[in-house]
């Protein structure tokens, strides 16, 4: 089985990307902070913040269910696939080529 190189990945799909894919909508903005309720736990409270993006470099953490990473983590565990899988669906759900490398 091929190889993902998860930096390329990382590189090329933003954290904005991975948030539009999963319907998050920020009940608050400062600047690259973004708040809102958590795609991962979804909690029920409409005004909840828990989760907490930086925009900037690519990392979120929610203060409810204590998850934190970068875009491809948080779609790893929207999606509750394996990194490696993860990796590749969000590719074929953006349209991208997916970033192989040869293992030696």
């Amino acid at each position: 089985m091929p190889g993902v190189d998860f930096d390329r990945v990382r590189g090329e799909i933003t954290m904005e990307q991975v948030l539009s894919l999963l319907g998050f909508q920020p009940s608050k903005r400062s600047g690259v902070q973004w708040y809102g309720r958590c795609p991962l736990h979804e909690s029920t409270s409409g005004r909840c913040r828990s989760f907490s993006v930086n925009v900037a470099i690519g990392r979120y953490y929610c203060h409810g269910c204590h998850s934190h990473g970068n875009q491809l983590e948080l779609w790893a565990a929207a999606t509750k696939l394996p990194l490696y899988h993860a990796a590749i669906d969000v590719c074929h759900r953006l349209g991208r080529q997916i970033p192989w490398t040869r293992r030696c």
